[in-house]
């Protein structure tokens, strides 16, 4: 009995967790209550505070459901470990594959979408905000750790200071998926982030090796998109 409960319990936290999903996708998070969310679940709002403290900690736990693309990539392959064998391929691939995952898993998309469009730093959201400026810092550290091993093995000078660079890659491509998540039929985000990313690496004088940059890292090859498992409801 106590296992069934359980499992219950947990059925119920990701319904709710699913219908916050798509509400805040379709209304945005300010326009959605917790009472919506619970009654889109068919639970009750006692059902709600019972896994979740308020608005921001279901946020929040819908997002640590779905890993946000970069921050999975960039930890996975290791990136400006000294062991890496190429550590400027290895964050070119982690970006490439947060691209493709992006485009590619429908759950992603959508929190990825409801994260960058659909909510206001204001309140209780507050707590979001914090989160969000934590994952930045910490993909914004591997890549410049990554971009700093690869200056150091190719012996180059950067035409600008390696905090910068660093920014522009990132925001470059955390910028290229926001666009095309407000139309995904404008531009395909894999081609044209290849495009773009080799581009502006290119620009900082790095050199990517042209056989490794055929293919993704072993590493990257072996990471399913998050949520492939299991389709999004």
């Amino acid at each position: 009995m106590v296992r069934r409960t359980k499992t219950e319990a947990l059925e119920t936290r990701n319904r709710l967790l699913d219908a916050a999903e798509r509400l805040f996708q379709a209304k945005g998070v300010s326009s959605t209550t917790l009472a919506d969310i619970a009654t889109a679940a068919g639970a009750t709002r006692g059902a709600v505070y019972h896994h979740f403290h308020d608005k921001a900690d279901l946020f929040n736990a819908m997002m640590e459901r779905v890993t946000m693309p970069l921050e999975a990539s960039l930890a996975d392959v290791g990136c400006g470990a000294p062991d890496t064998e190429d550590p400027l391929q290895a964050i070119r691939d982690a970006m490439l594959h947060a691209l493709r995952q992006t485009a590619n898993d429908e759950r992603t998309r959508r929190v990825f979408e409801v994260a960058t469009h659909k909510v206001e730093y204001v309140d209780e959201m507050q707590a979001v905000r914090d989160r969000h400026l934590r994952v930045r810092n910490e993909c914004m550290a591997m890549t410049r750790v990554a971009l700093q091993e690869a200056v150091r093995r190719q012996g180059v000078t950067l035409p600008v200071p390696l905090a910068t660079a660093a920014l522009g890659l990132h925001v470059m491509v955390d910028g290229l998926i926001q666009n095309w998540l407000l139309d995904p039929q404008a531009f395909d985000l894999v081609r044209h982030g290849r495009q773009t990313m080799d581009t502006y690496l290119s620009g900082l004088g790095l050199s990517l090796s042209p056989a490794r940059a055929r293919r993704p890292s072993a590493a990257v090859r072996a990471k399913p998109a998050a949520g492939a498992a299991r389709p999004a409801p």
